[in-house]
């Protein structure tokens, strides 16, 4: 056990001033506006080359800093939360892993490289989905992957595409704006492999799926590495994405996103699965941001909502130890008597996802929703937005009221024990900086204040929807705890809205349902049918049959000759006396 604490120490301490190191560069090459491009020739061949590059700049390092932070309070707390886990060492080994292949596509510039990055996330995300070793798991890991394939078939042939151009850099690409079919091709290839890592319509199955990776993993994931990889990528291509038809497409399916997430996560009774919607809702706001062509503002969010989001997975993997490894909310009730500390981190971190004023999701969303009140978009989009900030407070206080105020059931046996201190020092350390955040980084990354001028009604609308937002989820947790909700499953189509619009049955079921019928037919009527038995099952058995047959003479070989000798002299001498 000194060694599994050994490893914990190290990767914390390697992670933690690598983070404190970005951060002081990070501030220098914003005051002296700095950008650093190296890069390495591997090999030539037609006038192409595959080089090795990295690109440093305010935006990578201020990444990097945001991920090797969150990643440092993760293997921290790893170190109380799976303190039984005989296999530490490799689980803290497959997180290191993560993080690497994350920072490789945060400070890399060209696709060879952003590729490797991509790929390694994906397959250590299959690793770690996988780590508890059940059916479920297996079952979530083999989704994730093959949704994560997708993006990665995209990227390969996006690596083919851009040899029209001569370089894998994409910030060579700056210069090829014009609206040629191959530039359309490209765009049309990054958007969808941006869709397929950060989980919008119609990828989104895989995301809920993934929380069957341990509570740490899933802070990690969820905040700042897997999800975030398809945004960060498009944030990077931004410009040369500029006035394709393809953003309107994506403005509309993350919109969509936006809502489905937030209305499956008001029939969600599973406590990681509705954080892990609430992510759904955010990724398709921070998507939809930004192909409106505002990437500043989708960074910033991204920035803000990794801390919060961490926050909360942390809260949530606290309680469910707690709660004797019981995940169904409608078990639990009454937390804040028991573990006072971390209901508090999870109050804020909460509050912080609704947007109320002056914690860190307030300065971004606040921001997202005005210079969308301020755009010239149609009233589709605009009631999108503001019908998802409303359902991510409904769902938000729902579960406030479900794990808090609520009345504890007395059915659950409680695991009433102090509160951990090593979870609470890395919890205390993200809810720091989930108060700070938005207003550090909204001085630090904007040059000018946005000066948004609207009517006082269009205003005060955030306000308005936050409010509705807080009554609706209200009345929703004071329905009966033991049922579904009454008041959601008044309406036909509830089915439909809390099973994700069918999502995980469409990515699953319908993609394979075919092959397997198929495979099943050929089984029953060719290998189990007539043909068969009078073909290769028929032929196995006559041989079968001889072979035993001529078998019994080989091994008989004495007694049957001399059987068949003293029978042959029978027959003689009884044909010569007649």
């Amino acid at each position: 056990m000194k060694n599994n604490y050994s490893i914990c120490f190290i990767s914390f301490f390697f992670c933690f001033f690598f983070s404190l190191m970005n951060f002081f560069f990070m501030m220098y090459f914003i005051m002296e506006d700095l950008v650093i491009f190296l890069e390495w020739e591997i090999i030539s061949f037609n006038s192409m080359t595959i080089v090795m590059s990295i690109l440093l700049d305010w935006m990578s390092l201020l990444f990097m800093m945001f991920v090797l932070l969150i990643s440092s309070s993760v293997i921290y707390y790893s170190k109380s939360y799976m303190i039984s886990e005989l296999n530490l060492n490799r689980f803290i080994m497959l997180v290191l892993l993560f993080v690497f292949s994350m920072v490789l596509l945060i400070i890399s510039p060209n696709m060879i490289s952003i590729f490797l990055g991509w790929d390694g996330l994906g397959l250590v995300s299959y690793c770690l989905v996988i780590f508890y070793q059940n059916i479920k798991s297996y079952n979530a890991g083999m989704l994730t992957a093959l949704s994560n394939r997708v993006g990665d078939v995209m990227i390969l042939m996006l690596i083919s595409w851009m040899m029209n151009y001569g370089s894998w850099n994409y910030i060579f690409y700056l210069n090829f704006m014009n609206n040629d079919y191959i530039m359309k091709i490209i765009s049309l290839l990054l958007i969808i492999a941006a869709m397929t890592k950060s989980a919008q319509i119609p990828f989104s199955s895989w995301l809920p799926a993934a929380m069957a990776a341990p509570t740490p993993v899933s802070a990690l994931v969820h905040s700042s590495t897997l999800v975030t990889a398809g945004v960060y990528l498009l944030i990077r291509f931004n410009l040369m994405l500029e006035n394709m038809f393809f953003l309107k497409l994506l403005l509309l399916l993350s919109g969509l996103t936006m809502m489905m997430a937030g209305i499956s996560a008001n029939y969600e009774f599973d406590l990681k699965k509705i954080i892990a919607l609430s992510t759904l809702s955010q990724l398709g706001l921070m998507m939809s941001i930004l192909s409106m062509g505002l990437s500043d503002l989708a960074f910033f969010h991204l920035l803000t909502h990794a801390m919060f989001k961490a926050l909360l997975f942390m809260c949530a993997g606290m309680i469910i130890h707690m709660m004797n490894d019981i995940q169904d909310i409608r078990y639990m009730g009454g937390i804040s008597m028991y573990i006072p500390l971390t209901s508090l981190c999870l109050s804020i971190s909460n509050l912080s996802l609704c947007g109320i004023p002056f914690l860190a999701g307030f300065y971004s969303k606040d921001l997202i929703l005005e210079m969308v009140s301020m755009s010239n978009l149609n009233m589709l989009i605009f009631i999108l937005y503001y019908f998802s900030t409303g359902l991510t407070m409904f769902y938000t206080v729902r579960l406030l009221f479900y794990l808090m105020i609520n009345d504890y059931n007395l059915m659950v046996i409680y695991n009433l024990y102090d509160e951990d201190y090593i979870m609470l020092k890395s919890m205390f350390m993200l809810l720091f900086m989930s108060l700070i955040t938005g207003s550090f980084l909204s001085w630090m990354i904007f040059d000018y204040p946005y000066m948004i001028y609207l009517p006082f009604n269009m205003k005060i609308m955030v306000l308005y929807v936050m409010i509705v937002g807080f009554f609706m989820g209200y009345f929703v947790s004071k329905m009966m705890v033991y049922s579904n909700n009454k008041f959601l499953l008044f309406f036909k189509l509830s089915n439909f809205l809390s099973l994700m619009w069918f999502m995980p049955n469409l990515s699953t079921y319908s993609l394979n349902y075919y092959f397997l019928s198929v495979g099943y037919n050929f089984n029953k009527n060719i290998d189990l049918g007539w043909s068969e038995f009078y073909s290769g099952q028929g032929m196995f058995k006559i041989l079968k049959n001889y072979s035993i047959f001529y078998n019994f003479f080989q091994i008989n070989n004495f007694k049957i000759y001399l059987f068949s000798f003293i029978l042959w002299m029978m027959i003689y001498y009884m044909m010569m006396m007649f």
